[in-house]
């Protein structure tokens, strides 16, 4: 069974991060993003909040990995998390995608 720190290595894998440049913008150190990484400690409710918004996903995945985000509700969260960091190419491609 998949673990938070496994589901976080995928996704900071799938999202072209380093555990450094996670770690920054979570506001945690370095060490304990590795440690939540590897097993050894479990991050606090704000920091898995955190992650999941640095990450593009929610809480609830990290925490339990259900991967149910077909809902509006979801679906609009997730992206307006997401567009602090998209790029204007990418703000133009998802419109693209939501008016087809």
């Amino acid at each position: 069974m998949e673990k938070i720190g496994e589901r976080i290595a995928v996704l900071l894998k799938n999202e072209g991060l380093s555990q450094k440049e996670l770690a920054q913008l979570v506001g945690i150190t370095e060490s304990a993003l590795s440690r939540y990484i590897k097993g050894e400690r479990q991050p606090k409710l704000e920091v898995i909040a955190n992650l999941a918004t640095a990450l593009n996903t929610t809480s609830d995945y990290l925490i339990s990995g259900n991967e149910e985000e077909t809902s509006f509700n979801n679906l609009s969260r997730l992206i307006a998390r997401g567009t602090k960091t998209l790029t204007q190419e990418e703000k133009m491609k998802l419109m693209r995608l939501l008016t087809k």
